[in-house]
């Protein structure tokens, strides 16, 4: 009887040390945080989601269709919904001139985006080759897309894109071209970096990878940029896998691009079809492996510079996101957090 008892002590503290292991494991992986949901707002069409139907009737009314490509708790999602759309100086601009569909891109809803497609949400994100959330889709009245925001904008600057949208100037220029026409005031006087090189021959980097960031005098983020990224020591770190050159993108001056080509940084950007200000763009061996053009927090930043420059991309060469989400469990299964919004 007493070996009984004893061998069922034995048993149970087994079990409690079993168990006590499972919940320190369960303790020390780290979370994500930092995601935030928006309500969008009560004025996006509520759509059949038909969309040459819903393309042809708001034609009738002389508007566009705008489709909101978006992710439950993506924090530039919340920001764009909230500063561009809901509470925007131009708010009634976009109300009187757009149908806004808001689209999930990991929805399964089902979608018939013309008479030939009929595809789920994601599966309608993976077609349009969605990269970034938000993703802003503009259609015209043949359900053509005319221009194209991948990630959030700040609120001067996607009304640029409104514009050029809502004057039909896409029937005669690029939106880089317009943008670039329209120059905002000059409120950004240009900042240096350690790491900035002052290159003219892009074709002759070879060596390491490139990342070249265009700013130009009215860009409203590039003190941001300084003052947050290119003031944190691991981005930094970081950022020495790279010959870096920066680039004024209205500028006239000679260069020769990363394919050899004399050009000028205004022209290459435009080439490029560079929207954003400050865009970055990442090259090895000559060839584009992903870019920059929108905001990204401390993470999302950090992270493509990683891919790019410590060359996983040669390893998930389809995309960047096969690679983030090896690094999130990484970082995830050692124990540390992971912040969204930051």
């Amino acid at each position: 009887m007493k070996r009984i008892r004893l061998t069922s002590i034995v048993f149970a503290l087994l079990a409690l040390f079993f168990s006590m292991q499972a919940q320190s494991a369960a303790q020390s992986t780290g979370a994500i945080t930092g995601g935030k949901l928006s309500e969008h707002p009560d004025w996006f069409k509520e759509s059949f989601l038909d969309i040459a139907a819903d393309v042809d009737e708001a034609a009738e009314s002389g508007k566009h269709v705008i489709l909101f490509m978006h992710l439950n708790g993506c924090p530039y999602c919340y920001k764009m919904a909230e500063e561009n759309f809901k509470n925007a100086p131009y708010t009634d601009f976009i109300k009187e001139n757009f149908d806004v569909i808001a689209i999930n891109i990991k929805g399964d809803r089902e979608i018939a985006f013309d008479e030939n497609t009929t595809v789920s949400e994601k599966e309608l994100a993976s077609m349009l080759k969605v990269r970034y959330t938000p993703t802003v889709i503009f259609l015209d009245n043949e359900n053509k897309q005319v221009a194209r925001v991948n990630g959030y904008r700040s609120v001067p600057a996607f009304k640029q894109v409104l514009d050029y949208v809502q004057e039909k100037a896409y029937a005669t220029t690029t939106l880089a071209a317009f943008i670039a026409d329209r120059q905002q005031p000059a409120t950004y006087t240009f900042r240096e970096h350690s790491q900035f090189q002052n290159l003219t021959n892009l074709h002759q980097i070879t060596d390491k990878p490139l990342a070249v960031i265009f700013e130009d005098s009215g860009c409203d983020a590039c003190d941001a940029l300084h003052d947050g990224h290119f003031s944190n020591p691991e981005i930094n770190e970081v950022l020495k896998n790279f010959t870096v050159v920066r680039l004024d993108a209205l500028s006239s001056d000679p260069i020769v691009d990363t394919e050899g080509s004399s050009t000028t940084p205004k022209a290459f950007a435009e080439k490029l079809g560079l929207t954003y200000r400050p865009g970055i763009v990442l090259f090895d061996q000559g060839k584009e492996i992903w870019r920059i053009d929108g905001l990204l927090y401390t993470f999302h930043f950090t992270e493509v510079l990683r891919y790019v420059g410590e060359r996983h991309y040669q390893q998930y060469p389809d995309n960047f996101y096969d690679y983030l989400d090896v690094k999130t469990n990484e970082i995830l299964n050692s124990g540390k957090d992971i912040d969204l919004s930051k």
